[in-house]
């Protein structure tokens, strides 16, 4: 499976509170039920007025569908080609 990146503008994202949360997760979660296993949310970074979600997903067209079907802002759905990090570089 392929990792991606998914940019979702929300417009006061960050205000949202622990219920708002659950429940677009929960939608979310249904949705990715329906599509089966070539499909996971990894996690989502929550920002002011974005949202930044990793997924792994067979293709982008499955990404792109779950936010389809559940009316999620889909800005921009981008394949992660490599996940850099301190450690590659050893100990300072």
């Amino acid at each position: 499976m392929n990792k991606y990146v998914i940019e979702r503008t929300i417009p006061g994202a960050g205000k949202l509170g622990p219920k708002d949360l659950a429940d677009v997760t929960s939608k979310s979660l249904e949705i990715l039920n329906q599509l089966g296993t070539d499909v996971q949310w990894v996690q989502t970074f929550v920002c002011a007025d974005k949202l930044y979600c990793v997924y792994n997903a067979k293709n982008a067209e499955l990404v792109k569908e779950h936010a389809r079907r559940g009316g999620f802002p889909s800005d921009s759905v981008n394949q992660v080609m490599a996940v850099v990090d301190p450690t590659m570089v050893g100990t300072r």
